[in-house]
């Protein structure tokens, strides 16, 4: 029998789906078709670029987990949080040496690094309570 899945379970799946498909869809636009979003993306910082295209993937893969109730899923989005504040802080190095940015790229960073570290923690504690919830019955 199928149980029913808490709130959180698809509420966070969806998210970590659609913030994937976004990402390809914006990242692709300016790595791969020669038009407006490439020019209307400015000052673009390669590394970054790529890393949150590529990132992409893994957040889709991870939200089907987390829809899964994959053991794995949580593991995933702290690494997608860890990977994503490496990124940021070497961004971060890239502005303070003089490189062009565009300061919507500090917002989308900023807001990967709190969407990824949210649900991840909301994974593990879910898995950790589950796993608790086991052992008392």
């Amino acid at each position: 029998m199928m149980t029913k899945r808490p709130a959180w379970v698809w509420i966070t799946a969806i998210i970590a789906v659609l913030f994937g498909v976004m990402t390809i869809k914006s990242g692709g636009s300016v790595l791969f078709i020669d038009g407006e979003a490439r020019r209307a993306a400015g000052n673009i910082v390669d590394f970054v670029l790529w890393f949150n295209f590529s990132a992409g993937f893994v957040y889709i893969a991870t939200g089907i987990g987390i829809w899964l109730g994959k053991a794995w899923a949580p593991a995933a989005a702290i690494t997608i949080a860890t990977l994503t504040l490496s990124v940021f802080v070497a961004f971060g190095i890239h502005i303070i040496f003089g490189g062009e940015y565009e300061l919507r790229t500090v917002a989308a960073m900023t807001v990967r690094s709190v969407v990824w570290i949210a649900i991840g923690i909301t994974g593990y504690r879910a898995v950790y309570s589950h796993q608790l919830q086991d052992r008392a019955q």
